[in-house]
């Protein structure tokens, strides 16, 4: 299965978990981003925010931790793209990827399943 492949019929629980997933990935790559910023201005200026963005940073990425093995589980992901999402995470700006292919899976995982619900009513009907 290639990175970009998407399960096809992921069931709703399954989509939701993506959902989740790529809501907290893009806030927690901002988070990364202004964390670095602090801590630079932190040792060229007198502006010290690092307390409040380290925990604001921290905070997101447990969650994106949290969802991550949340989607993992339910979406049964080959152990390869697992670790690829999980690395995405701690890089600077691998939640703006990560945000970019999470959507990409959850439109395919939706397609398929209103395609599902489709062939079923018309199964059932017949």
């Amino acid at each position: 299965m290639a990175i970009l492949e998407t399960p096809s019929g992921l069931p709703p629980k399954a989509v939701t978990a993506l959902r989740r997933l790529r809501l907290t990935s893009m806030p927690e790559a901002v988070s990364f981003i202004l964390l670095l910023v602090c801590s630079v201005l932190k040792r060229t200026s007198d502006f010290n925010a690092v307390p409040v963005m380290g925990a604001v940073h921290g905070v997101l990425f447990i969650l994106y931790v949290l969802f991550w093995a949340d989607a993992w589980n339910r979406i049964k992901w080959p152990f390869g793209r697992a670790a690829l999402y999980f690395v995405l995470s701690v890089l600077p700006t691998g939640g703006f990827f990560a945000d970019r292919m999470l959507r990409k899976e959850e439109e395919a995982g939706v397609i398929a399943a209103r395609a599902r619900k489709e062939q079923e009513g018309t199964v059932t009907t017949a």
